[in-house]
């Protein structure tokens, strides 16, 4: 079962422990010669945190990743060709069509296509009301 359906709470946040109390775990833990097992267990924390704070105390630090679609590029393009497929703007910028559809989707910029009803014409008028004769 869900931690979130059990506490029935909705905004669970997780937070990182503190460098200093991570420190304090791994000195109490070689002082006192316990295993990580038992460190965890006093601390009550997860030996999983345990074990990866021996190897490295300080957390990663998170980066962003380099977008290969440039928002204002996507919106030139969007003016520039209102009514492109999105597998059409995929292959101008080097993406997949799902890459091109979930960035219009962020940025809200989701349209319907407009579609052209021709007036009939004289000539068209003439073909289509055409009596056949058996």
């Amino acid at each position: 079962m869900n931690i979130a359906k059990r506490l029935n709470c909705d905004d669970i946040i997780y937070m990182s422990y503190s460098i200093d109390f991570r420190r304090k775990v791994i000195f109490t833990m070689e002082e006192e010669g316990l295993s990580i097992r038992e460190t965890a267990k006093q601390f009550r924390i997860g030996s999983a945190s345990v074990s990866r704070w021996i190897n490295q105390i300080e957390p990663k630090a998170s980066t962003t990743r380099q977008r290969k679609i440039d928002k204002s590029e996507l919106i030139k393009d969007v003016e520039q060709y209102p009514d492109a497929y999105q597998k059409e703007r995929a292959e101008r910028f080097g993406v997949c069509q799902k890459a091109i559809w979930q960035a219009l989707k962020k940025m809200g910029l989701t349209y319907k296509k407009l579609y052209v009803i021709r007036k009939p014409t004289k000539t068209l008028d003439k073909r289509f009301n055409k009596k056949t004769t058996v």
